[in-house]
């Protein structure tokens, strides 16, 4: 912002997709101040914009945040090197939102109907010691037509693969949706029900990367990764009651070469519990601790019999 240094100025933000009262209790104000100002700001503060909803300026905001990929960084090749437009998808997952729906009597959200349970068992370490039965690699990549369950269905992607995620928002409120262990370009931003014919209006060449993108309501966001981490990832939302509801999955992604170079072992002090509780320091340190308590109730005991004993003689 390079404005006249006369005096400072008021910087007004306000929010969208909310309803008006709400609106007005959010909005933020800010002074813009430059050393060399000749004067408060003044005046009264501008009205927000008449544009509460008029959907196309966040998505043509936040569609034209782009990389510079004329810049170089501090190796041979330029940032733009990696050209993730012209690399083939291996898998696609469409993951939709809907607002929160009830399961068995309780309220729960859901992504493409499943709204996850976390399983007992950690699922790397379900693996790591062949537990079966923790989890389910079923997780449809689709949404399908049936009745909303509980479950816990994880995607089964691929090790060194190239996935497209639509995240799909039938939701009324603005989400934002976060993936664990990765960035990924956000290649398509826009309203209503997405299409493989929208993939011919995807930015394919200086998208951001990022971990976190926003959806809008009624609208969707695709974003491209390129799988080279392997291990077991989070992909959730950010609304924390929508995640507390069950809006959540996890990718596994496992090398089939695995050889301790692509995927670190589990620290020292990790936690087991669920079928592998009996594997944790901490459950070996409980049971010891009755044995302690017995060892110094027999001490107890015998000094007490001890020192009656003496009363008893002296008496």
């Amino acid at each position: 912002m390079d404005q006249n240094a006369s005096s400072d100025y008021y910087i007004v933000a306000s929010a969208r997709f909310v309803n008006e009262s709400l609106w007005q209790r959010v909005t933020g104000v800010a002074v813009l101040h430059y050393s060399n100002s000749k004067g408060p700001a003044t005046g009264p503060l501008p009205d927000p914009p008449n544009d509460m909803y008029d959907k196309s300026r966040p998505i043509n905001q936040a569609i034209s945040i782009r990389q510079n990929v004329s810049a170089s960084g501090a190796r041979p090749n330029p940032q733009g090197s990696f050209h993730y437009g012209s690399i083939n998808v291996t898998e696609t997952y469409v993951l939709k939102t809907v607002p929160p729906v009830l399961i068995n009597g309780i309220l729960r959200a859901t992504l493409n109907g499943i709204s996850f349970v976390k399983p007992a068992t950690p699922i790397r370490l379900a693996d790591q010691y062949k537990v079966k039965g923790e989890y389910k690699l079923d997780f449809p990549n689709k949404p399908l037509n049936r009745t909303p369950v509980l479950d816990r269905s994880v995607i089964n992607a691929t090790y060194k693969g190239f996935i497209e995620v639509i995240f799909q928002n039938n939701d009324t409120v603005v989400q934002s949706f976060h993936m664990d262990g990765y960035s990924f370009f956000v290649v398509g931003m826009d309203f209503g029900e997405w299409t493989e014919d929208s993939r011919n209006r995807y930015n394919k060449w200086d998208a951001i990367a990022r971990s976190t993108t926003q959806v809008f309501p009624g609208g969707w966001t695709a974003v491209l990764a390129s799988l080279d981490n392997a291990g077991v990832w989070n992909i959730r939302t950010e609304n924390l009651d929508r995640w507390y509801l069950g809006q959540e999955t996890y990718m596994r992604i496992v090398n089939p070469q695995e050889n301790g170079e692509t995927e670190m072992v589990a620290p020292g002090n990790v936690l087991y519990c669920g079928a592998l509780q009996n594997l944790s320091k901490d459950s070996n340190n409980s049971a010891a601790a009755p044995s302690v308590l017995r060892g110094n109730s027999k001490l107890y005991f015998t000094l007490l019999v001890e020192f009656f004993a003496l009363i008893y003689t002296f008496s």
